[in-house]
């Protein structure tokens, strides 16, 4: 799914060049990823391809009542293989969208260039974003999370996770891996990238945090309410740029709601799962064997990192409404002065046609009255003799 090249082009590009690679890295990312499949074939591959594709660290748990096994997965080294094949994945899947879906939105929206990559950019997240949430949303259903809130804690450390937790990890790792990449394929200018490696390393490093800490299930809730708010932010900025201001704006009122809430409530799961349930645990104790890193340390360290992260996400949130108010004053401020310009125009020229009309008819009046003048001071007018000459 290599990029479109532009219409006119008939110059190609010289192979292994940096053009070449760009406009054509998702078919040689595809290609990569298929050598590994194509791997899992035969039999002398087998094994080095299923340490890339398939999930690793797994072990099987049988069950009397009733007579069952389940496959449960720990995290590990070897997951960075599964991590590095899933991120071929997301660069195949994301050229698929960018050039099946956002390209055609954008011939039809005629956006300009600073408009186009903060398009394409939202378009993105606002996928990654909603598979994300619904995946995420299935799994808290499945496993009981929101009636049993005290899964979160209980049981810790926890190692085991089954397949589609496991999954969604190493999903999601891939994914903002994927980023790094993007950058340059994309061709992103200089003045986005740090806005764009910043978001995407505070993903990485809390994401893989909860992953080799064993908070996983606390981790998944906390991803699926954040998720679910930017999910929402991208779509009204999808619609600001489309120029759908009525709908933008009631996104963006929703968002900015929402978004404190979202807030709340991370900060409260993360109070009660690291100080109040971890805390009152029998086994606080770090064992690297086992995976419990519960000590007070470690927990207070979670627990402050969360709560900065929401302070300044916070206060990010706030800047950004103090701008829009800003903005929308300034705006309104414009348009007032507009119409008073425009007022005071009319005006000057109601003005300035009246002085010319009483004008006219000024001179009018003096052309017409000169001749009754002149005769006035001839002493009036002339009258014929009749009676013939005077003696």
């Amino acid at each position: 799914m290599g990029m479109r090249r532009k219409v006119g082009s008939t110059k190609s590009p010289s192979v292994f060049s940096h053009e070449f690679v760009i406009q054509n890295h998702a078919d040689i990312v595809s290609c990569v990823a298929m050598f590994m499949v194509v791997g899992l074939m035969f039999q002398v591959t087998q094994q080095t391809a299923s340490l890339f594709i398939t999930m690793q660290h797994n072990h099987t748990e049988v069950f009397n009542e009733p007579p069952t096994e389940v496959t449960y997965y720990t995290n590990g080294r070897k997951d960075f293989c599964s991590v590095f094949f899933y991120l071929l994945i997301a660069i195949v899947l994301h050229a698929v969208v960018q050039e099946y879906i956002l390209d055609k939105v954008n011939r039809r929206l005629h956006l300009s260039k600073v408009k186009h990559s903060k398009f394409n950019e939202s378009g993105q997240l606002v996928i990654f974003y909603v598979a994300s949430v619904i995946w995420g949303a299935n799994i808290i259903f499945e496993e009981n999370y929101i009636t049993n809130i005290a899964q979160l804690w209980e049981g810790y450390p926890h190692t085991d996770m089954l397949f589609q937790t496991k999954f969604f990890y190493i999903c999601q790792l891939a994914y903002w891996v994927h980023c790094f990449p993007e950058l340059y394929f994309q061709k992103v200018k200089k003045d986005e990238m740090p806005a764009r490696v910043q978001y995407a390393s505070l993903y990485l490093v809390f994401i893989g945090a909860t992953y080799a800490l064993n908070l996983t299930r606390v981790g998944l809730c906390c991803m699926v309410i954040h998720y679910f708010m930017e999910a929402l932010f991208h779509v009204s900025r999808m619609l600001y740029y489309s120029e759908k201001m009525d709908f933008a704006k009631t996104g963006f009122s929703i968002w900015a709601v929402l978004f404190v809430i979202a807030r709340f409530l991370t900060v409260t799961l993360a109070v009660l799962t690291f100080w109040f349930g971890l805390g009152r645990a029998e086994n606080q104790t770090f064992d690297l064997a086992t995976g419990n890193f519960n000590t007070f340390l470690i927990r207070i360290n979670c627990l402050a990192a969360i709560s900065l992260l929401q302070v300044w996400m916070m206060w990010n949130f706030l800047n950004f409404q103090l701008r829009r108010y800003r903005e929308a004053t300034a705006a309104k401020q414009k348009a007032k002065q507009r119409q008073k310009e425009r007022r005071e125009a009319k005006l000057q020229a109601a003005k300035k046609r009246g002085s010319e009309a009483s004008s006219d008819e000024g001179g009018d009046t003096d052309v017409s009255l000169t001749p009754r003048a002149n005769k006035a001071e001839n002493g009036g007018p002339r009258t014929r003799n009749r009676g013939g000459k005077k003696h």
